[in-house]
């Protein structure tokens, strides 16, 4: 039976896609060769370096998806055999670790309790060990949506520069890249790889990565096999404005309106602010509810989403059914250990305070359904009276001889 209303889309990703962003991806096919393509594809790369506060590299674009993003990150910088050190402390740093392996890269594993983030002193005592300097990358997932953990970046790169170690520092910024501030120039990520579907605020589709002049020189040397994920042949064609295969087309046209939406209407430290606010409001409505997130220290908050941790004898995954079947509502799953351990509430990309304050009162009409000891509404005041104090925009008191009313008799205007 068809619900009525509209579908309320919570999960990290993927995210809401605004209405005029999806107006813009509905276009007649064109030919991706002609001499007016470029006119398209030549500013998505210089504002997608904006976005990854990169001042000196190169962004790819491919049809893709974050994963895909992730192996031509690897396959274009490093060799068969290549000793690399990767902290793992959630899903998506196991699944990106499985990919190295697979790909017959030698991984050395930083066991890290589910819950926190890249451990900088353990890095820094990694590479220091690392006397011959075999280890040539260190993979670190900025933002792990399994557990709500934002590591920082800025930490790592000071372990590696303390360490005098030259390896290469890679970033999963999928779920970070376009809601989290982002300097990768100044924190040092030699690559950075993102997908469309989250911060970005399209459908999935398009994997991204950012590159910096020293992961182009190691893509000289590097040997592992790759054919539709090459640098070199998309350097070769994105120099004139084209791809070396068909692009996703409406997906560029999705991309460059959204791009207009961050740099030049919202701007990236509105969207950063924004953020903030409202992980904020939902930590405290998760306060409010005398739950607690799988977050281990408020240093790792993450403010993309929030991995709420449910009472013992209660199944996360219940949670989220009840949400979905009774409420409309899709709420992120506990992944791998973390099943039924807990739900994640996504926020990031295109939503604001009454967005989320909908959100909240699903969760909690699930909770209550499922037996959560919670008081209805906690969360949500708690939430409201966070974003009201917080609110960037300013307020007056409204006197009762201000406010204009419209006449039910006449249809006047008073004052």
């Amino acid at each position: 039976m068809r619900m009525p209303g509209r579908h309320f889309l919570f999960v990290p990703g993927p995210t809401n896609v605004p209405d005029r962003v999806m107006r813009s991806m509905v276009i007649a096919m064109e030919d991706h060769r002609s001499s007016r393509f470029p006119e398209l594809t030549r500013g998505l790369f210089p504002d997608l370096l904006k976005i990854y506060g990169c001042r000196n590299g190169e962004a790819f674009i491919f049809p893709s998806t974050g994963t895909g993003a992730w192996e031509a990150a690897l396959t274009n910088t490093l060799s068969p055999g290549d000793k690399v050190l990767a902290p793992r402390f959630g899903q998506f740093s196991h699944l990106w670790i499985d990919m190295m392996q697979r790909l017959g890269l030698d991984v050395q594993v930083i066991d890290v309790e589910w819950g926190e983030g890249a451990p900088e002193d353990r890095i820094e005592e990694a590479l220091r060990a690392d006397k011959g300097h075999k280890i040539k990358g260190v993979m670190v997932v900025h933002n792990e949506t399994a557990t709500g953990v934002t590591s920082d970046l800025a930490g790592v790169r000071a372990a590696m520069d303390a360490a005098k170690h030259p390896a290469l520092l890679y970033v999963d910024a999928v779920s970070s890249l376009g809601s989290i501030e982002f300097n990768m120039t100044e924190w040092g990520v030699d690559l950075a790889v993102a997908g469309s579907q989250k911060g970005l605020m399209l459908p999935a589709g398009l994997g991204i990565v950012c590159a910096s002049p020293k992961a182009i020189e190691a893509t000289k040397t590097a040997k592992c096999a790759r054919v539709f994920f090459d640098f070199t042949d998309m350097r070769r064609a994105n120099a004139d404005g084209y791809f070396p295969y068909t692009p996703a087309l409406p997906l560029l046209y999705g991309l460059r309106e959204s791009l207009n939406i961050l740099l030049l209407e919202e701007g990236l430290a509105n969207v950063y602010a924004r953020h903030t606010r409202l992980g904020e409001g939902v930590r405290e409505a998760v306060d409010a509810w005398g739950l607690v997130t799988c977050c281990r220290d408020p240093r790792w908050y993450s403010n993309t989403v929030t991995a709420v941790m449910v009472p013992q004898g209660i199944n996360g995954a219940h949670v989220i059914d009840v949400a979905f079947r009774r409420y409309n509502l899709a709420l992120g799953a506990g992944l791998s250990r973390m099943a039924g351990k807990l739900f994640r509430i996504g926020h990031l990309g295109d939503l604001n305070e009454l967005m989320l304050l909908g959100a909240l009162g699903g969760v909690e009409m699930a909770m209550a359904d499922v037996g959560i000891d919670i008081e209805a509404g906690s969360g949500v005041a708690a939430a409201q009276n966070h974003w009201r104090k917080t609110d960037p925009v300013a307020k007056r008191r409204v006197a009762r001889s201000e406010v204009v009313y419209a006449s039910h008799s006449t249809g006047s205007i008073n004052t």
